[in-house]
């Protein structure tokens, strides 16, 4: 059993080999690739195009200077993941200042059909087809994703993004969600004033505040003594200095982070159900040693009465190079069978 979010545009029957384009839109870059499907899988995911959102004003902008380094007339059909909810007659993404509708979508960029999914639905796209190979061990027992069984995807990038897979013998079924805007719960003191500044600034503080590239920011302007410390010109400088270990508040930023990150990890597979968790988004491959120390298991386990449950759970981290690309793909392969 599988499921797209939606498809846009009239049906066309099941071909051998179809080429598509495919996208992957977050809330910084914008991806776009060729891909081709055949058989309900994904047979082959080009070499990606990579564009900054803030250098296009439309997404039909960022789809035109793609179709234009591509050399010749795209394929009439496209899949894409969007970093906003699929549903409603206008789509405003998450984290960036697109908007569009998508009744109209296809005829602005010349398509005659169009999926179109969650960026996480696509990721929990990607799961559900990757081989053990692609899957990197975190914590937990070393046991493969369940079959059948409820599988958690939760990964931080620009935002927060969280999806559940339900896997069977013969297939997988996707369930898009917006876990990522959960309220914030704070676990110790610390956590207690980081939620009192956030109150400053947001009538309502999500976790998607803390547990996101920018929310390592607002951690660390929270840890005591760094208002002695010089600033950072913006995030990704905070994110080195943290993963390198130059600045050792960054670095005890980024270790909280991770706590943050095993507490709604534990919390989304409770909700789910989930028998294993996979994480993914651009930034846990960056920090796979630091989700690997035990904070992040600690936090996911400290479940009270649950603790033993949670502690049996495995926790895996997805390394395929482009988990949106290719789940764009796999959503579309999965319609058409």
């Amino acid at each position: 059993m599988t499921e797209a979010r939606e498809t846009i545009g009239q049906g066309i029957g099941q071909e051998i080999g179809q080429e598509i384009i495919v996208a992957d839109i977050g809330g910084t870059h914008a991806r776009f690739a060729l891909a081709t499907v055949a058989g309900g899988r994904v047979t082959a995911v080009g070499e990606a195009v990579t564009l900054h959102v803030a250098e296009y004003p439309s997404l039909a902008a960022a789809w035109r200077a793609f179709a234009a380094r591509l050399g010749r007339e795209p394929p009439p059909r496209a899949s894409f993941a969007v970093a906003c909810p699929v549903r409603g007659e206008v789509l405003k993404f998450t984290n960036n200042p697109w908007v569009f509708r998508p009744a109209a979508l296809p005829v602005e960029i010349g398509v005659e059909e169009l999926v179109l999914i969650n960026d996480f639905g696509a990721v929990a796209h990607t799961v559900a087809q990757a081989r053990q190979e692609d899957l990197i061990h975190i914590a937990g027992p070393r046991r493969p994703l369940p079959r059948p069984g409820a599988v958690s995807i939760v990964g931080p990038g620009t935002g927060l993004g969280i999806a559940l897979l339900l896997l069977d013998r013969d297939g997988h079924l996707v369930v898009e969600t917006e876990g990522g805007h959960i309220d914030f719960a704070p676990h110790d003191g610390f956590e207690d004033q980081l939620l009192h500044r956030l109150r400053q600034k947001y009538v309502r503080v999500s976790i998607e505040r803390v547990i996101s590239g920018p929310g390592l920011a607002q951690i660390h302007a929270a840890l005591p003594g760094v208002k002695k410390t010089p600033g950072y010109a913006d995030d990704p400088e905070l994110w080195e200095a943290a993963i390198s270990g130059a600045d050792p508040l960054a670095r005890a930023a980024l270790e909280r982070f991770c706590l943050l990150l095993g507490a709604v990890a534990g919390d989304v597979a409770l909700i789910h159900g989930a028998s294993a968790i996979v994480l993914a988004g651009g930034l846990s491959p960056r920090i796979t040693s630091f989700l690997r120390a035990p904070g992040f298991a600690q936090r996911l386990t400290a479940k009270g009465r649950y603790a033993e449950m949670m502690a049996d759970l495995p926790v895996w981290l997805i390394a395929h190079e482009q988990p949106g690309l290719f789940g764009a793909a796999a959503a579309f392969a999965a319609r058409k069978t």
